[in-house]
């Protein structure tokens, strides 16, 4: 039986996360030390040559594909954004950190959501129904293979979700041009919505490898 393969590949860097701000939909571009870090990374290694791109529509996501797919027209999907941080956006945690709503939310209360954001549950809800999707999308087309470009916090959502072997989301935290690849194979999704994770991207390459 035919298998599915998807590669999750989180954008560059942004100069916003390295002050530690919480960075949702608000919209940077790549920093200048995120696309020689993507380039650098596109060099010595190796991405998966792929015929379709769907990505986040968010300059950083928008970027990176350029970047690591240029010979590719990315799909946008607006439900592959990160969580909306609301009127948290652009805040740290120290400056957030007397606010009762964000320790809570903090804790892991999904019933909290920062004020004109989206709470963890809308969140989790969201980025799930858009990965289902996709996959019903690969399966009815029959195309096998396709790369994500999206954000951390999306791919580590996902794969706690769905990933086997099971780990909790923090767990699953990559650098910026990196992340997983992941298999679904159509009995198992059928049966109980899980894929299997196989391989950190980008990969290795040949002359690193010997």
């Amino acid at each position: 039986m035919k298998s599915y393969v998807i590669h999750l590949i989180r954008h560059g860097a942004i100069d916003e996360t390295l002050s530690g701000k919480y960075i949702g939909t608000t919209n940077p571009p790549l920093s200048d030390k995120g696309r020689m870090g993507l380039k650098k990374l596109a060099f010595e290694r190796e991405y998966p040559a792929v015929p379709v791109v769907f990505t986040s529509p968010l300059k950083r996501c928008t970027e990176t594909c350029k970047i690591l797919f240029p010979n590719l027209t990315p799909l946008v999907i607006a439900n592959l954004s990160e969580c909306n941080f609301g009127e948290w956006e652009g805040k740290t945690a120290d400056e957030l950190k007397d606010d009762a709503d964000f320790q809570k939310w903090l804790a892991g209360d999904n019933s909290v959501k920062p004020p004109r954001g989206e709470s963890n549950a809308d969140f989790v809800r969201r980025v799930c129904k858009i990965f289902e999707s996709m996959v019903e999308g690969l399966m009815k087309t029959g195309s096998t293979e396709c790369a994500v470009v999206t954000h951390g916090g999306v791919i580590m959502t996902l794969l706690a979700v769905y990933g086997l072997p099971q780990a909790k989301p923090f767990e699953w935290a990559m650098e910026n041009g990196c992340g997983y690849s992941i298999r679904v194979t159509p009995m198992l999704w059928q049966r109980g919505k899980v894929t299997e994770v196989f391989q950190r991207i980008p990969l290795l390459s040949e002359n690193e490898d010997q």
